[in-house]
This record gives C-alpha cells, structure tokens and sequence, in this order.
C-alpha cells in the first residue's frame, strides 16, 4: 500500500466544488479545505506506485478547478 498526500492550489472560488469532486474519486480517503498556501489536503492511498501516479495525474489534477499538485509521498 502506497500513501500519499496531495496538496491542491484550486481556481479562485472553486475550492468547496473542488473539495466534493475529490470525495468521489476512488484511492481518495480523506479530503480537507485548509488555510495557507494550499487549499485542499488530500490523503489518497493506492495498491502501488503506478495507481496512485494514475490517480494523481488522471483523476485530481482534471477535475475543472485544480491549478496545481504537490505530492508528498509517505516513507515512514
């Protein structure tokens, strides 16, 4: 099992509707709105690598409101 969290900047004004489309996305566990640099903190939990790559690159990062990712892979 491959952990990870997401750290997602989203369009102005789009934070809440980016929030609840991430929910529905499958290897996503836990979504927060949060303040600071990012919007949203996003854990996501994969089988592998590839997957959480997939779910990262297909499924967050085009979802209409997403501006940018930052991913820190869990080590420990």
């Amino acid at each position: 099992m491959v952990e990870a969290y997401v750290l997602v900047t989203s369009a102005i004004g789009k934070v809440k509707e980016v929030a609840e489309k991430l929910q529905d996305l499958e290897n996503v566990e836990n979504v927060r709105v949060v303040t600071g640099p990012f919007d949203v903190v996003v854990l996501a939990k994969a089988k592998d690598l590839s997957t959480l790559t997939n779910t990262v690159v297909e499924g967050i990062r085009r979802i209409d409101g997403v501006v940018n990712t930052d991913t820190a892979i869990v080590v420990e």
